[in-house]
């Protein structure tokens, strides 16, 4: 079976047996999502209220810590929810493409939480981890796309990973964690829905996910039972979660071909879909300056999934405009630049800017969509008044395993979400200490820093 086959891997895989580039790249994976966390207390300080306070009241001693709410300590299913959410907060967490899943932001809340409540060094952290990273990333796989018609990938399929960190880290057998991949199939939810209203469930998902993933280990621990194939059971979850479900994927090339290495990490703090079509306007307006108030149209001619999911023009709340792809090229074309500071409510208000998304539009192309995910294309054009255009392609967004972050890059990314709320110091520190957890550091010292 499928699902016992994800088991034996999780419960099998050891710090020592990973190659060293697999086990780097989850210090990064790591590194990018604290990042990530740390800068919602800065960019969107409401939901990470939230976060810090669900938490609160679930509180533990021993316990888990919460990012960027020193002094907390609760359970590590509602730490690895807080952190989940803070992770996701501004929607520039990392993205494995083929799955459509924000895998750090599910299974780096989940190793944290059982690494201080079990005390693990930072290579076995770093194991549980890729433990879970694999699994999540296959069962998306296994259920992409048409899962996307409606389920939040990150959600569902993140469960998932969830799970096999949390597991892993509680060191269970293939028994127990095919009991906790049960636990977590029946539990997994989440709706595409906030993509027109941009609310708070978004971040939600990747909390809830991390926080499904905990409990489901710790219910098998407990020894209670499950479905044993919950994922290729004709009632199970690729029958319900997909129209076209592919069961190979989730064991072709497990243990040998490591998906964490095509991990993707953001340039921009939006929605994936949005990079494309981002760097090709910025590339039109570095090149010809086009007048924004002159603009008479733009269009993006791109995937299927993009006009059919991320084409909101009724931006209302800081993440509609984030998931956005005609609010992030109108902005890119209106400020020459899409950073955390066209994303404030008095940016996305600007009268200019409103002027220029209403002027944008996506178009599905069919020849593009066949690119599609091996490339994520774009085709930007802007036409001016006067019926002058000017048109750029971009076929990888920066970040792509095909057009990767350095890590310098990534490290300025890093410091960039960092340092306006911790400071330079204790920035340079954090990242260190993260970084050494491949070769030995302590969990504690990165949670006492966070």
């Amino acid at each position: 079976m499928t699902t016992r086959a994800l088991a034996e891997f999780v419960a099998a895989l050891k710090p020592d047996a990973m190659p060293p580039e697999v086990t780097a790249q989850a210090a990064r994976v790591v590194l990018d999502a604290v990042g990530c966390a740390v800068a919602a207390w800065t960019e969107d300080a409401e939901k990470a209220r939230v976060a810090r306070e669900i938490a609160a009241l679930y509180p533990a001693n021993p316990g888990a810590g919460v990012i960027g709410a020193p002094g907390l300590s609760a359970q590590p299913a509602f730490a690895a929810l807080a952190n989940g959410i803070l992770v996701n907060a501004a929607d520039n967490d990392d993205t494995h493409k083929r799955a459509l899943l924000h895998v750090g932001s599910v299974v780096v809340p989940a190793a944290l939480a059982m690494a201080q409540t079990r005390g693990l060094t930072g290579p076995a952290m770093l194991a549980a981890l890729v433990a879970g990273y694999e699994v999540a990333v296959r069962v998306g796989m296994a259920v992409m796309p048409t899962h996307y018609r409606f389920w939040h990938s990150t959600a569902t399929n993140g469960t998932f990973g969830g799970a096999a960190t949390a597991a892993h880290a509680m060191g269970l057998d293939a028994d127990g964690v095919q009991r906790a991949l049960g636990l977590a199939g029946t539990q997994a939810a989440g709706l595409n829905t906030f993509f027109e209203s941009g609310d708070m469930t978004k971040s939600l998902h990747p909390g809830k996910a991390a926080l499904n993933g905990v409990l489901s280990a710790q219910l098998a621990a407990l020894g209670m039972t499950s479905p044993p194939g919950i994922l290729e059971h004709p009632k199970g979850y690729l029958a319900a979660f997909s129209l076209d479900p592919k069961e190979a994927a989730l064991t072709d090339g497990l243990g040998t071909r490591w998906e964490i290495l095509q991990n993707g990490f953001k340039f921009f703090p939006s929605i994936l879909a949005s990079h494309s079509p981002i760097q090709a306007t910025l590339a039109i307006v570095a090149k010809h300056r086009p007048d924004p108030a002159r603009i008479a149209r733009i269009t993006n001619e791109t995937y299927e999934t993009v006009r059919t999911h991320f084409s909101n023009k009724e931006v209302a709340s800081v993440m509609a405009a984030r998931v956005s792809v005609p609010y992030c090229i109108a902005a890119a074309a209106v400020d020459g630049r899409l950073t955390q500071a066209q994303f404030a409510p008095a940016r996305i208000a600007d009268p200019l800017m409103r002027r220029v998304l209403e002027r944008t539009e996506v178009i599905a192309d069919p020849e593009l969509n066949r690119l599609y995910p091996a490339n994520f294309p774009a085709r930007v054009t802007i036409t001016m008044e006067d019926g002058q255009s000017f048109q750029e392609t971009v076929m990888l967004p920066k970040g792509d395993p095909g057009a990767p972050l350095s890590d310098a890059e990534l490290e300025d990314k890093f410091r960039g979400n960092v340092e306006p709320v911790f400071g330079a110091e204790r920035a340079t520190r954090l990242r260190d200490a993260i970084l050494r957890l491949a070769e030995g550091g302590t969990v504690a010292e990165v949670a006492t820093l966070v």
